[in-house]
């Protein structure tokens, strides 16, 4: 016989009023997207609503419902108060989370998925540099869902990338050798700080990025690189870039 109720962990990426007193939420789990609600949960005798803010990190049982689970019990394992209470770092949350949302479909099991997104906003909530932990997320990301960048071979003929190289291909998926460098007219100048930059983060855990003291011109480079490729991913820039680049800009 099916259980009726059961615990999961799960990140709260997303909220929405609904009815008189309830909320949608969109979860994050170990065993995919979930949709769910939260009964009177926007009452002031509610007991979970402390327990299921935006960005929190918690453990959560659900009752099993006709359309959509409920959420009974909320335990928070981290509130990630800071980042929740700094506009740069949650507007970073933001466009961590949508990348998630983007990346995955509903009920599709990933737990290395999750376990990043729980990665990143920890790392997001304590480090000094939440924009380069949004580009480690975004790789770290884009080799589990299977699209990772060429930053070693040539993402044309496959031979071993050096220096030298100074083209980056959205289209054709990576870094382009001295002599595939034309291969793609559309592709983007790499300077040689931004190349080692991303070859780094590739390879390295999001707590890397803590040792790092860059300039901003190599940030931007960065983040501009990858931006492109997601872009062409996608086919689409996500709705919190914006809001992003306002407030990184200090808007």
């Amino acid at each position: 016989m099916r259980e009726r109720v059961y615990r999961t962990e799960a990140v709260i990426l997303r909220r929405n009023d609904f009815a008189e007193a309830d909320r949608l939420l969109l979860l994050a789990t170990p065993a995919g997207k979930r949709r769910v609600v939260a009964k009177g949960i926007r009452k002031t005798t509610s007991r979970i609503a402390g327990h299921v803010e935006l960005f929190t990190h918690a453990t959560l049982l659900l009752a099993i419902g006709r359309n959509l689970d409920i959420i009974t019990q909320s335990d928070v394992i981290d509130p990630y108060s800071r980042l929740r209470s700094d506009i740069a770092r949650l507007s970073c949350a933001y466009y961590a989370a949508e990348l998630y949302d983007k990346f995955t479909q509903d009920g599709d099991e990933s737990r290395p998925l999750f376990q990043l997104l729980v990665d990143a906003f920890h790392a997001l909530d304590q480090s000094e540099n939440p924009d380069l932990v949004l580009r480690s997320y975004e790789l770290s990301l884009l080799q589990i869902v299977g699209y990772r960048p060429h930053l070693h071979q040539c993402a044309v003929c496959g031979d071993q990338l050096t220096e030298d190289a100074d083209q980056f291909s959205p289209q054709l998926g990576g870094v382009l050798c001295p002599r595939d460098r034309h291969a793609d007219r559309r592709s983007l100048a790499l300077g040689g700080p931004a190349f080692r930059l991303l070859r780094y983060l590739q390879s390295q855990p999001l707590s890397a990025v803590n040792v790092l003291h860059l300039s901003a011109g190599v940030r931007g480079d960065v983040e501009s690189i990858l931006r492109a490729y997601l872009y062409h991913l996608l086919e689409r820039d996500l709705k919190s870039v914006a809001f992003l680049q306002d407030v990184m800009r200090g808007e």
